[in-house]
């Protein structure tokens, strides 16, 4: 026996289990809200009505009617495994149908579909009807990083790329924190218009609810409104190449007066910038 190796103490184990479970499920609201956290379990904390929506959507309607199917065809092999092994049914019947339950599952799956359907297709025609928006924003996506726009407000744009592990501040989490961030006011309703340069890319944001793909010659559109101050991340959801893992996304929601401000000095930051921005002419590669 190896004496360097010491053995784990099943008390510890239990402790250690215990206290990861109870971080769990006592951690931070922003922490669950901004980021993923390590053994997570099911979405992020939530911070808009769209979100809000595909939770209960999952919660309440999906995770039941999946637990009682899953629950049942478990039930059902387990008596068929019982009820007619060789042991149990020596002599095999000859029957090779039975109308009554060819037409129970057909009809029950009919069913279940369309108890899906109804709040399926509501919760996609809130998430795809644009509201009026208060700011209205556009993200470009390049290989590898995010370039944003404010056409709102004069139509400075900055990029926004991946910090590196060795430039990481304190607080900052590896592969999601950028050197520039998007910046929006809670509370305000704000549309974003997605699009790319090169290849297919997605503009995902967990905790807003909103996934979209960046099509080069295609403008998508989506829209959220926070309703909580704080840092969320997300990244790109395509498969775009070989540093697809490494353009993130980081929205900071501050008050109207923090927005204010910033829009002041991102302004004179981003304004003078002598390149022009990467606007794809949108019409122009349709036709």
């Amino acid at each position: 026996m190896n004496k360097d190796k010491k053995a784990v103490h099943p008390r510890a184990f239990w402790a250690f289990a215990g206290a990861g479970v109870a971080a769990l499920l006592m951690g931070s609201d922003a922490a669950l809200a901004s980021q993923p956290v390590d053994w997570q379990l099911g979405f992020q904390d939530s911070v808009t009505s769209v979100m809000d929506r595909i939770t209960n959507f999952h919660n309440n309607w999906l995770m039941p009617l999946i637990t009682v199917i899953s629950l049942f065809v478990l039930a059902l092999l387990i008596y068929v495994m019982f009820r007619f092994n060789a042991r149990a049914n020596p002599t095999p019947s000859k029957v090779t149908h039975n109308v009554l339950i060819e037409v129970i599952w057909t009809v029950v799956p009919v069913l279940i579909l369309i108890t899906i359907a109804f709040p399926s297709i509501s919760l996609l025609y809130y998430q795809d009807r644009i509201p009026e928006a208060d700011i209205t924003i556009k993200a470009i996506g390049h290989q590898w990083y995010w370039e944003y726009e404010y056409p709102d407000h004069g139509g400075f744009f900055f990029e926004g790329r991946m910090v590196q592990d060795e430039d990481l501040k304190e607080g900052q989490p590896r592969l999601l924190a950028t050197d520039n961030n998007v910046v929006l006011p809670v509370g305000k309703t704000v549309r974003v218009q997605v699009t790319a340069s090169d290849v297919i890319h997605a503009f995902t944001v967990p905790a807003f609810g909103v996934k979209i793909d960046a099509v080069p010659g295609r403008l998508n559109e989506i829209w959220f409104k926070v309703d909580k101050e704080g840092i969320y991340y997300g990244q790109c959801s395509e498969l775009c190449g070989v540093e697809h893992a490494f353009m993130p996304i980081a929205v900071e929601v501050v008050s109207e007066q923090k927005f204010a401000a910033w829009v002041a000095s991102a302004q004179r930051e981003f304004g003078d910038l002598d390149v022009e921005p990467a606007t794809i002419d949108v019409a122009a590669k349709q036709d």
